[in-house]
């Protein structure tokens, strides 16, 4: 860790080719068949920043993060990016500031009952609620003209302990870098949309780019936007709304005035990612994929570099049981992936270039970033749920000496909710989380069906180094796992599964736990209407009355909501009775599975067991985002990282779009019965 975060090497920095060179030559020296390749993308880098405040009072903000005491990465400022957020557009706009809470569309609605309007505004928003990039997105459908996102202290800050480097947490001059790339569209390069940026691949021009911003955006620390805050006008916000800095939040809108001037250098830029394959003797043509992202915002001890030597050990270490005769039946690939801060764009790339192959070989994609000291967190996949539920039981953690396994149950059981309490105590298995976007599955999963897992450990490390010049070394060693035991422990649990996964007879997809998690989604969707429908209703009711508007303050602003178009009753009975074949499909593979095959009777059960998820996409994608194919787990479109659930039929109930609900629904219905019948077909081998 301490070579790979010694300094900044973010995309297209010299020292993060030299890392990218550095782990190319450690998995050749472990026999690894080793190559870098290289893409190339559109990144800009910041050539003006500006953001002050012009009325009431003068203020320049600092845009700065200074070096602290006992913390040398912290002082490498001629290397380090400044402070921005990547695919911002251009501008230069001077505008009175509104702040918008998280910028969620939740919270324009919010604003519009309070009667503020965005409109030719800059919007104040703090960090948090959802992912960044949705936040200038939203302000841009309402009409503001700039975005500016602070981290408020009691997200990340004083409010939550000790200021670095004291303690963990942001400190006041701290600010969070990070892409607000439209994500939710497709990830990647913006000019190359479905193929891999390769030197001479066709770009569109930037004009037409889809996943750029429309207003100009900048992160700004808590000491920059305290100024600001301090002289918002307007009625003061919701007591949710509160942050943790001394001054009154008000909602703003006449006061202050600021400006902000952005301008970027559009440069295209060379990334590196590193692949090395050992070849499986039996199934060569069946590859276990294992990634993790290798460049960082700045120094990024903790994103990606923790993530990044647990696999590089766990490669160490399989290299070294090979050497006692051991060898893998399926090719084990190892990725360390650039540019995945800016917008998964080494692993979307590479995705895109080899997508023929992929489909054709790729078994299982195993994902890892950022890794903390705690609970063991699992996500992916559910037809991979019951296998690694399994891995996790045979995993001692590094504290308590208990399963890795035993010790997330009992975090859901004490710390979970009052549903995942009762489920963790009465469930065999462990229900794995549902992935949305935010690391490198998102290419494998979402765009070509590759069963997929996302592993890490967390929960215990907290802190607000995240995305800033003090996620490094120093931070790390002493706030994020001490003695790296919980990284000791990541590459035992994904070796494990590597090693499982190269070696089986049979890829263990197990499709019970995956109907089960179905028919919760088929409830969760069903009961989203009957809420609505009854939300709607009453809604409607108390502002016909008259009795909303007789709640409210007459001395505040509020603005009675139009009434809503009644919930139509949904014909859901296409998707139960998809669910209904599927249930019974998995149980009818479970009973068979586990005979002995013939050769030619096992080699067709891998293929089918290679190409289930594969059945779970539409080549024609989701609405207004053809990229994203797979019908049951993808990025919301308004939530970025947060995950949808069979996002067509939920996305459409959410927009009250019933037309295309009921389309959706139809869609999404055959996909479970395509899926329900490769089953039959495997299940029928035995």
């Amino acid at each position: 860790m301490k070579r790979l975060s010694a300094r900044p090497h973010y995309l297209g920095s010299p020292y993060n080719k030299e890392n990218a060179e550095f782990m190319a030559s450690l998995y050749r020296s472990w026999g690894y068949e080793t190559q870098i390749e290289e893409f190339h993308v559109l990144f800009p880098t910041p050539k003006t920043r500006q953001v002050e405040m012009t009325a009431p009072e003068k203020f320049t903000m600092k845009l700065n993060e200074p070096a602290v005491a006992g913390d040398a990465s912290s002082e490498q400022q001629s290397e380090q990016l400044p402070t921005y957020n990547a695919y911002s557009i251009d501008g230069d706009v001077t505008a009175p500031v509104v702040y918008v809470n998280y910028g969620t569309p939740a919270d324009y609605e919010e604003l519009e009952r309070r009667g503020v309007s965005v409109k030719g505004k800059i919007v104040l928003s703090r960090y948090g609620g959802a992912w960044r990039g949705i936040k200038p997105k939203v302000a841009a459908e309402h009409g503001a003209v700039g975005c500016i996102i602070y981290s408020d202290p009691r997200n990340d800050g004083y409010y939550q302990g000790d200021v670095y480097p004291k303690g963990a947490w942001r400190n006041e001059n701290g600010v969070q870098r990070g892409s607000v790339m439209d994500m939710p569209l497709y990830p990647g390069d913006p000019l190359t949309k479905g193929i891999g940026s390769t030197k001479d691949a066709k770009r569109i021009d930037i004009k037409n780019a889809e996943t750029l911003t429309k207003i100009p955006v900048l992160p700004v620390s808590y000491a920059d936007a305290l100024p600001i805050l301090k002289n918002l006008d307007g009625a003061v916000v919701p007591d949710a709304w509160r942050g943790a800095l001394p001054v009154t939040y008000h909602f703003g809108g006449s006061t202050p005035t600021v400006r902000m001037k952005l301008e970027f250098n559009w440069d295209t830029k060379p990334i590196y990612n590193v692949i090395a394959k050992m070849k499986g003797t039996e199934l060569p043509d069946q590859w276990i994929i294992r990634g993790n992202h290798h460049d960082a915002w700045v120094n990024g001890a903790d994103d990606p570099t923790s993530g990044q030597v647990a696999m590089l050990e766990e490669a160490r270490g399989i290299a070294e049981l090979a050497k006692t005769g051991w060898k893998p039946k399926r090719t084990i690939v190892f990725c360390s992936w650039d540019a995945e801060e800016e917008g998964l764009l080494g692993s979307t790339e590479w995705v895109e270039t080899h997508a023929a192959e992929l489909k054709q070989k790729a078994a299982v994609y195993i994902n890892t970033d950022s890794n903390g000291r705690g609970f063991l967190g699992m996500g992916g996949s559910h037809t991979l749920e019951k296998f690694i539920n399994e891995v996790a039981r045979d995993i001692s953690d590094p504290q308590t000496k208990m399963s890795v396994w035993e010790r997330a149950r009992a975090n859901q059981v004490i710390n979970g909710s009052p549903a995942a309490r009762t489920e963790a105590m009465s469930r065999g298995d462990l229900r794995i989380g549902a992935l949305g976007s935010g690391s490198d599955f998102t290419p494998f999963l979402q765009h070509l069906g590759i069963a997929s897992l996302n592993l890490g450990f967390g929960g215990e490390d907290g802190g607000g180094s995240y995305h800033s010049i003090y996620d490094s070394f120093e931070h790390y060693t002493r706030f994020g796992d001490p003695g790296f035991q919980y990284g000791i422990a990541l590459s035992k649990v994904c070796g494990h599964a590597v090693i499982r996964l190269a070696s089986t007879e049979t890829l263990p997809f197990e499709f019970t736990n995956f109907a089960d998690t179905i028919g919760v989604y088929v409830g969760e969707v069903t009961r989203l209407t009957d809420t609505m429908r009854e939300d709607t209703k009453v809604l409607n009711q108390q502002i016909a009355s008259g009795m909303l508007k007789a709640v409210q303050d007459p001395t505040e602003t509020f603005v009675v909501p139009k009434q809503k178009d009644a919930v139509p009753f949904v014909n859901f009975a296409p998707l139960q009775n998809a669910l209904a074949k599927l249930q019974d499909s998995a149980k009818n593979y479970q009973k068979a599975a586990g005979k002995t095959l013939s050769p030619a009777a096992q080699k067709d059960l891998d293929r089918i067991l290679l190409n289930t998820e594969r059945t779970l996409t539409n080549p024609n994608g989701l609405p207004r985002r053809d990229w994203f194919t797979h019908q049951i787990y993808a990025p919301g479109f308004y939530t970025g990282y947060g995950v949808k659930t069979l996002p067509g039929v939920r996305e459409a109930i959410e927009q009250r779009d019933w037309k295309e609900a009921g389309e959706q629904i139809l869609i999404v219905s055959k996909t479970l019965e395509n899926f329900a019948a490769e089953i039959d077909k495997a299940a029928k081998l035995f």
